[in-house]
C-alpha cells in the first residue's frame, strides 16, 4: 500500500511537469538540482552550467575516460618547447560549428584572447578562471588555418591539463560576433556532439545530436536537462519515469532508495575529487582571530554530521585536497569535535559569552554538499551549545555565487570539484592571497599567507611531480594551523540512473559523469 500510495503521489505532483511526447526520437532527460547560470564556457564557475556546456562545446585536449590523463580532442597532436614556454597545438580538420562555420586556429586565438584582451569584441565577464589558471599565457597565434602557437611568460606544471577544462572551450567566433556575448550567453554554439535547442530558465535546457559532429552523429537524438530543485519531487520523477537520471541525491533520497527499492533504479558511485568545505571571511570580525577559528573548528560535530547528511557516501574531510588526488598529506590530523575546548578558545579570544553570526548555505545539492540546509542546521546546532547563535541564510544560487564572489559573506558553505586532477586547482585556487579579490574571488576566507603563497608560486613553476607533491604536503600544514577553512565531507561521485532505459551512462572523477556517448533502450 505504501508504495502504491507514494507512486500516485509522485503522478500527481508530475502532472505539472508533463513533458510534450516525442516518441519517433531517442530521448534522454536528466533531473538536477538547479539551472545554469549562463552557458558561455569561459564565463561560468558553477556545476550547472558546466553539464551543458561540456555537451556543446569541446577543448583542444580532454580527459580520458575514467581518468585524468590527457588525450587528443579539437588538437590531434601537440608539442612543447625544451623550456616549456611555447606550445604548439596541430587542430583537427573537418571540424565544423553548429553554425556551420568551420573550426580553424583563428577560433582558438579568439577563445583565447576575449579573455585576454579588454579591448576584444567578446570581452564581457568575468572570466574568473583566466586569473587562476591561465594567467601565465603571453600570446596566443596562428600559425597557419590548423596550427595554433600558445606562449607562456613561465613554464607551468598544469598548463596541459588545464588546457582539458571548460574555461578554454572553443566557441564559434562568428555566433558570437553576430548575436553577442549577452545573446551567445543564452544561445552557446560550439563544436560539441549536441548543439543548443531551447532554454526555459528554471524548467529545462534541451539540446540535440548534431548532425555533422566530426565524432558521428551520437546515439542518443535529445537530451533534455530538467530544473527540479526538491529532493525528494526530483527522486518521484526519477521513480514514476518523468527522468532517466538524476544527481544531487540526498540522505532521504539513499532511503527512499533502499525502502523503494525500485528494480530499475540503480544508484552508481565512485570516488570523488570533490571537498565540501565551510569558509569563514577573515576580513569580517570576529574571524580574523585565529582562536575564533580554531573554536569553530572544535564546536563542529563533523563526523555525527557526516554520517547522517551524507549516509554513508562520504568521509569526513581534513585539508582542501581529496585523498583521491596525489599530494594529498596523511600525517594531518582533524581538530575533532571538543565543545569544551571551543568555549575556552572562545574565552581566550574575548568571546566567553560567544558571539553572533551569519552562516551561507548553498541553495541547490551537489555532490559534496548534497543538502546545504541540513548541513547548515547542523553547524548551527552545533555551534549554540557553544555560545555562537548562527543565524542562516541563503539565495538563489546565482546570486549565491555572485555574492560570494564579491566576499559578502561572513561564514558560507561552498565546495570545489576538481578540474583538472592537479592539486594547484584545489590549493592555489581556493586559498592563495591570488584568488582573494572582489569580483572574482575564490578564495572565499580570504586567507593571505605569505608563505603558503610561495609555496603555491614553487609549485606551479616546478616540473618534477615528486617535488611537487612535498610543496603542497607542506602547503595543507600551513592550511590546517591556520584554520581558514574548516574542510566538511570528500564525498563519492554519485548518480542514480534507469538503468533499464539508459546504456553506457559512466561517472568520471573530474567530469562527474559522461552523457555524449549515453544510448537509450526503446
Amino acid at each position: 500500500m505504501k508504495r502504491i500510495a507514494f507512486v500516485l503521489l509522485a503522478a500527481l505532483i508530475l502532472a505539472c511537469f508533463a513533458m510534450p511526447a516525442m516518441a519517433s526520437e531517442k530521448v534522454f532527460v536528466f533531473g538536477r538540482g538547479g539551472d545554469a547560470v549562463r552557458l558561455d564556457p569561459a564565463d561560468i564557475t558553477d556545476g550547472e552550467s558546466y553539464k551543458v556546456c561540456m555537451l556543446v562545446f569541446e577543448t583542444l585536449v580532454q580527459f580520458k575516460d575514467g581518468s585524468t590523463m590527457v588525450e587528443p580532442a579539437l588538437a590531434k597532436s601537440w608539442d612543447v618547447s625544451d623550456d616549456g614556454l611555447v606550445w604548439t597545438f596541430h587542430l583537427r580538420e573537418g571540424v565544423t560549428f553548429h553554425d556551420g562555420t568551420p573550426f580553424t586556429a583563428d577560433a582558438v586565438v579568439f577563445s583565447l584572447e576575449r579573455q585576454m584582451n579588454p579591448d576584444h569584441p567578446g570581452h564581457k565577464g568575468d572570466f574568473a578562471y583566466w586569473s587562476y589558471m591561465y594567467s601565465q599565457i603571453e600570446s596566443v597565434e596562428a600559425v597557419d588555418d590548423y596550427t595554433v602557437r600558445i606562449s607562456l611568460d613561465k613554464p607551468y606544471a598544469p598548463f596541459l591539463s588545464n588546457m582539458a577544462c571548460f574555461p578554454v572551450m572553443i566557441v564559434s567566433p562568428h555566433s558570437m560576433l553576430e548575436m553577442g556575448v549577452e545573446d551567445f550567453r543564452t544561445h552557446p554554439v560550439g563544436t560539441g556532439p549536441y548543439e543548443f535547442v531551447e532554454w526555459k530558465k528554471n524548467d529545462r535546457i534541451v539540446l540535440k545530436a548534431y548532425d555533422d559532429y566530426w565524432g558521428g552523429r551520437r546515439k542518443v537524438d535529445r537530451i533534455i536537462y530538467r530544473s527540479i530543485p526538491d529532493n525528494t519531487t526530483r527522486m518521484m520523477a526519477l521513480l514514476a519515469g518523468e527522468i532517466d537520471a538524476m544527481d544531487g541525491i540526498s540522505a532521504q533520497n539513499i532511503k527512499t532508495l533502499k525502502q523503494e527499492n525500485p528494480e530499475d533504479i540503480k544508484l552508481l558511485a565512485s570516488p570523488g575529487m570533490n571537498t565540501g568545505y565551510m569558509a569563514m571571511n577573515m576580513t569580517k570580525e570576529p574571524f580574523g582571530n585565529l582562536k575564533v577559528r580554531k573554536a569553530v573548528a572544535y564546536a563542529i560535530n563533523k563526523k555525527r554530521l557526516v554520517k547522517e547528511i551524507y549516509q554513508g557516501m562520504a568521509k569526513p574531510a581534513n585539508q582542501m585536497l581529496p585523498p583521491t588526488l596525489w599530494g594529498y598529506n596523511r600525517d594531518i590530523e582533524d581538530y575533532g569535535y571538543d565543545p569544551e575546548k571551543a568555549r575556552k578558545l572562545l574565552a581566550e579570544a574575548g568571546y566567553p559569552d560567544g558571539f553572533e553570526t551569519e552562516l551561507w548555505y548553498m541553495p541547490v545539492p551537489r555532490q559534496y554538499m548534497p543538502d546545504g540546509k541540513l548541513v547548515a542546521q547542523a553547524i548551527q546546532q552545533d555551534l549554540a551549545e557553544v555560545g555562537v547563535d548562527v543565524e542562516l541564510v541563503t539565495y538563489d544560487w546565482g546570486t549565491y555565487l555572485e555574492k560570494l564572489e564579491e566576499l559578502e559573506h561572513t561564514m558560507c558553505l561552498i565546495g570545489w570539484m576538481g578540474d583538472n586532477g592537479d592539486p594547484d586547482n584545489f590549493m592555489y585556487v581556493l586559498l592563495d592571497k591570488d584568488n582573494a579579490q572582489k569580483g572574482s574571488a575564490q578564495n572565499y576566507a580570504v586567507w593571505k599567507n605569505e608563505e603558503y603563497h610561495e609555496l603555491m608560486m614553487e609549485g606551479q613553476t616546478t616540473m618534477a611531480q615528486e617535488e611537487r607533491e612535498a610543496l603542497y604536503i607542506q602547503s595543507a600544514e600551513l592550511m590546517h594551523q591556520d584554520v581558514p577553512v574548516i574542510p566538511i565531507a570528500n564525498a563519492y561521485n554519485l548518480a542514480l540512473v534507469n538503468t533499464a532505459k539508459v546504456d553506457n551512462f559512466k561517472l568520471h572523477p573530474i567530469l562527474k559523469f559522461i552523457l555524449a556517448d549515453i544510448d537509450i533502450n526503446q
